[in-house]
């Protein structure tokens, strides 16, 4: 029998990735892109109802008002869920923000220093297509909570709880469409949506192909492919868990990426058949089959290998199901999120226990982090000279390196301040 979580090797996990932005994909939307940079809201139509979005005549954008009806639509308990988790983001967002502080420190002749700001405007995207995402939604609750003044969504046929989502995040306004368009009307602006600072948020190949081309004109968060998981486990761990982990990731797509790094010879094994067991129910089980075939197992000798492997693969979400994560956790170097743990379950971050679901893949954890408020933020750097007489010294370091690269003006203009002698602000 062909196992559905294929043995493999940290190489070919490697090579199975699949590029966040296809060649394909990108000439698709440079197209639709530079249409809605030209033209606005008429390009922006025209491609929503192209794809089915959006009929004739209607709306592109849901206002205020009608988002917080959805929201009062809702059942009471329902309500009460999305606010709760809603909450918990904030929370989180809000004690990251507070850990960025302005500061100031003593330079020849004054003082220089940072000052943290947020962009003025934010677009965030949440998914759409095969599935209706209002945990994404909530995105915009990461931007209100670092000081953003006006957010935008972006979703294509959203549901009541999507909208209800963009109500509790305290959107401004709903964009009813998705794709590349969605993401130019964002950065560009398009009829009532203004043009943002920044484009957050996860989507096909399309909308991150999308995202990379405006990247040269607004921030963006990061380019994320197909979701990835890699459990780290042995002995100790609970087969029946860590399947469950495996299919939650499985069922996103089908290029999804699941991984299993085994210390134990027999866990594998008895993976394998919870995988079969609980894929017998699974409603989305043809597309999890298809994610587990593109992943698979690692088999490790030691911890010390499985820790080397994990940082060699530096996934999406690394999850711990080891007899003690606590102590290994600080020795992993790559990973978007980590899960410490058998009980912090990776999809506990998928719904809100605090940290953003938007993560690095494709191995750029090496160099990234996820969404977080820092996203959403300007670090702007200033300096003061109050005494220019002891900031001479400075003046006159300065006007050497003007001159050793060939900047005589650069040097003219540090020099004019030696000359002056004077004191006070500049």
């Amino acid at each position: 029998m062909t196992a559905l979580l294929p043995p493999r090797t940290v190489d070919e996990i490697v090579r199975r990735r699949r590029s966040a932005v296809p060649a394909e994909a990108l000439a698709a939307a440079a197209e639709i892109v530079e249409a809605v940079r030209r033209e606005g809201e008429p390009a922006v139509r025209r491609h929503a109802e192209r794809f089915g979005e959006l009929q004739p005549n209607k709306a592109i954008v849901t206002e205020r008002p009608a988002l917080e009806q959805a929201l009062r639509s809702l059942n009471r308990a329902d309500r009460e869920r999305l606010e709760r988790v809603a909450g918990r983001i904030r929370a989180f967002a809000e004690a990251q923000r507070a850990c960025l502080r302005e500061f100031a420190v003593l330079v020849p002749g004054g003082e220089a220093g940072h000052m943290v700001a947020p962009v003025e405007r934010a677009g965030c995207y949440a998914p759409g297509g095969r599935y209706a995402l209002p945990s994404s939604v909530l995105t915009a609750v990461t931007a209100r909570a670092a000081g953003v003044r006006e957010v935008w969504v972006a979703s294509p046929r959203p549901t009541p709880l999507v909208l209800a989502a963009a109500a509790v995040a305290h959107a401004n306004g709903f964009l009813r469409i998705g794709g590349a368009h969605a993401v130019a009307a964002l950065a560009y602006g398009a009829g009532p949506v203004p043009a943002c600072d920044v484009v957050v948020g996860p989507g096909n190949h399309y909308v991150t192909a999308a995202k990379r081309i405006v990247a040269g004109d607004v921030g963006i968060d990061l380019l994320a492919g197909p979701s990835e998981l890699i459990v780290f486990a042995d002995a100790s761990a609970d087969p029946a868990l860590v399947a469950a982990d495996l299919l939650a990731q499985a069922e996103h797509d089908p290029c999804a990426l699941p991984v299993l790094v085994s210390a134990s010879p027999s866990l594998s094994a008895q993976v394998e058949l919870e995988i079969r067991q609980q894929l017998s129910d699974l409603p989305g089980a043809d597309v999890a089959r298809a994610a587990l075939a593109n992943g698979g197992v690692i088999t490790v000798d030691t911890i010390d290998d499985g820790v080397t492997v994990c940082d060699a693969i530096a996934p999406e979400h690394l999850q711990l199901h080891l007899a003690d994560a606590p102590t290994v956790a600080p020795r992993l170097a790559h990973y978007g999120a980590l899960f410490i743990g058998a009980a912090a379950g990776e999809v506990l971050a998928d719904y809100g226990i605090g940290p953003n679901h938007v993560l690095p893949t494709g191995g750029t954890a090496r160099r990234t982090g996820g969404l977080s408020v820092l996203t959403f933020l300007r670090v702007r750097t200033w300096v003061r000279i109050t005494d220019a007489s002891a900031a001479r010294e400075v003046m006159e370091d300065a006007a050497w390196f003007g001159r050793a690269e060939g900047l005589e003006a650069h040097a003219r203009a540090a020099e004019q301040r030696v000359l002056a002698r004077s004191s006070g602000s500049r």
